[in-house]
C-alpha cells in the first residue's frame, strides 16, 4: 500500500511514517516546515519529502492519505482530498488499526516529561530483552530513531493530549487503549484547543475509561488535577509515585545518583545522566510501568544507569571558547523552570546560565501564560527572548526582571547580543519547541569567530 502523509515532519507523524515503512508500505509525505531532527531522520530512512501542500501531489495516487493535526481546513491538498472523496484517516486512527490492535500498549501521558519518560520506558524494556516497538515524540539517543516496529508484544507510546486531526477533535491518546498508563502530571496547556484545565481533565478521564480491569494506572500522587481525573472513575489498578506512602525518588545527588523507595523503604540506588529531580521522578514512573510487564525494579535501576537521554532535552550542541550551548524543547513555563533548575543542579555555582527563549507554542503565542514567564526564568543569570510574530509585548511582561531580561525581534540581533555577553564558563540554554531559525549553529559560529 502507498501511504502519503500530510504533515510528515511533526514528531508524531514522522514516527507514523517510520512505522508504516517498517510494516512494508510505500511512504511519501509533505510538510510546510521541514527541520531537523525529524527531517534528517526521514531522509536517512529513504522516505521522500515534498515541501508544501500543492495539489500536484494528487498525481502520486496513493492508496491512503494520513492527515496530521497540523493540517487545517483551507489547506489546498486537504481540500482536494475532501472534494474528490479520496480515502484518508488520522495518524492515531491509522496507528490503532494497523499497529496497536494486538499489542500490550504502554502509554505515557502528561503535560511535561512525556518524551523523556517514554524513552526511558522503551530503554528499560530493551535492556530487559523485551524488544519493544515504540513511538516517541523525539529521537531517543539509545535508539537513534523516534519509532520502531517489532514482532514482540510490547509497544511503548508517547500519549499526547492534543487533538487528533481536523476530522477528529478527540485527544490522540484516546485511540491507543493502553494496558499500562503513566499519568505524569497535568497542567493547563494547549490554549488554542482547550478552554481550561477542566477540559483537559475530561480527555484524561476518557483515556482512563478505555483501560481494562487488568490494566495499571501509574499516577503522580502529588498532582491534584490527576486525583480529580481518577475520582471521576477508574476501573484499573492504581499505583502512585511522588508520595511518601507510595513510590518516590529520594536522596538525589548533584552527580545524578538517587534512590527509589516504596512506603519509605529504600529499594535500591541508580545514577541518571539527565539532570533534575523531575527526571528522577520520570525514571521512577518508567520503572513502575516496566515492572507491570515483568521487569524487576532492580533491573530497571540498572537500565536507568545506562540511559543516554533524548535529543533536544538539555542536549549539548557544542562548546566554543569555554562556552557551552545547549538545546532544549522547553516552552511551557513549568518546563522552562525545571529545565533551568536541572541545568543549575548539573553545573553547580561555577558558571552563569544565559537563557535564550523562543515563545513559539500556540499557548505561548496567545499569551495565555505570559504572566508566569518572569518567575519561570528566575533561575537564569541573563535572559534573551525572541519576540518576533507574537501578539503581546514581551518586553513589558519581562520588565519585572530588570536588566537581566533582553528582547529581540530580529534573530541576528539576538545572536549578536548573546555572544557579546557570553564569557568562558557560561552555559547558553536555548529553549524552543521549533527549529528557532537554526540559532544553535548561529551561536556556535559567532562564538568561534
Amino acid at each position: 500500500m502507498h501511504i502519503h502523509i500530510l504533515g510528515i515532519c511533526g514528531t508524531f507523524m514522522g514516527g507514523i511514517a517510520l512505522l508504516a515503512r517498517a510494516a512494508g508500505h510505500k511512504v511519501t509525505g509533505c510538510d510546510a516546515n521541514v527541520y531537523p531532527p525529524m527531517s534528517t531522520q526521514l531522509e536517512e530512512q529513504g522516505i521522500e519529502l515534498i515541501q508544501g501542500y500543492g495539489n500536484e501531489q494528487l498525481e502520486l495516487k496513493p492508496d491512503l492519505y494520513v492527515v496530521g493535526n497540523a493540517v487545517s481546513r483551507g489547506n489546498p491538498l486537504l481540500e482536494e482530498i475532501l472534494d474528490r472523496n479520496l480515502p484518508y484517516t488520522s495518524g492515531p486512527q491509522w496507528l490503532a488499526d494497523n499497529v496497536l490492535r494486538d499489542k500490550w500498549v504502554l502509554a505515557v501521558a502528561g503535560t511535561h516529561g512525556k518524551t523523556t519518560t517514554t524513552s526511558m520506558l522503551a530503554w528499560i524494556l530493551e535492556y530487559a530483552g523485551l524488544k519493544p516497538g515504540f513511538l516517541i515524540g523525539g529521537v531517543a539517543q539509545d535508539f537513534g530513531v523516534s519509532a520502531r516496529l517489532t514482532d514482540l508484544p510490547f509497544f511503548v507510546i508517547e500519549a499526547d493530549e492534543y487533538d487528533t486531526a481536523v476530522c477528529d477533535k478527540r485527544s490522540k491518546f484516546v485511540h491507543y487503549r493502553p494496558r499500562t498508563a503513566i499519568l505524569n502530571n497535568l497542567e493547563y496547556d494547549h490554549a488554542d484547543i482547550f478552554p481550561d484545565l477542566a477540559a483537559i481533565e475530561t480527555q484524561f478521564h476518557h483515556l482512563v475509561r478505555t483501560m481494562p480491569r487488568s490494566g495499571l494506572v501509574i499516577t503522580n500522587g502529588a498532582e491534584v488535577a490527576l486525583q480529580r481525573v481518577l475520582e471521576r472513575g477508574c476501573w484499573s489498578e492504581v499505583e502512585r509515585f511522588n508520595v511518601n506512602d507510595g513510590w518516590q525518588a529520594v536522596d538525589g545527588k548533584a552527580d545524578g545518583r538517587f534512590s527509589i523507595s516504596h512506603d519509605g523503604r529504600v529499594i535500591g540506588e541508580t545514577r541518571l545522566e539527565l539532570a533534575g529531580a523531575h527526571n528522577q521522578s520520570n525514571a521512577v514512573a518508567a520503572m513502575l510501568a516496566a515492572r507491570h510487564v515483568g521487569v524487576p525494579i532492580e533491573q530497571g535501576l540498572a537500565a536507568i544507569a545506562q540511559f543516554k537521554g533524548v535529543r533536544r532535552r538539555l542536549e549539548v550542541r557544542g562548546v566554543v571558547n569555554g562556552v557551552t550551548v545547549y538545546d532544549d524543547f522547553a516552552h511551557h513555563p513549568t518546563a522552562i523552570e525545571v529545565t533551568l533548575a536541572g541545568l543549575r543542579q548539573r553545573i553547580g555555582t561555577s558558571g552563569r546560565i544565559l537563557a535564550v527563549l523562543e515563545p513559539r507554542s500556540n499557548t505561548m503565542k496567545l499569551g495565555t501564560m505570559k504572566a508566569q514567564l518572569p518567575a519561570s526564568l528566575a533561575g537564569a543569570d541573563l535572559v534573551f527572548c525572541y519576540s518576533d510574530k507574537l501578539g503581546w509585548d514581551v518586553a513589558e511582561v519581562l520588565r519585572p526582571m530588570g536588566a537581566v531580561a533582553n528582547t529581540f525581534d530580529k534573530l541576528d540581533g539576538l545572536v549578536a547580543a548573546v555572544c557579546a555577553a557570553a564569557q568562558p564558563g557560561d552555559h547558553i540554554l536555548v529553549m524552543s519547541n521549533g527549529g528557532f531559525g537554526g540559532v544553535h549553529e548561529k551561536l556556535l559560529k559567532n562564538l568561534s569567530s
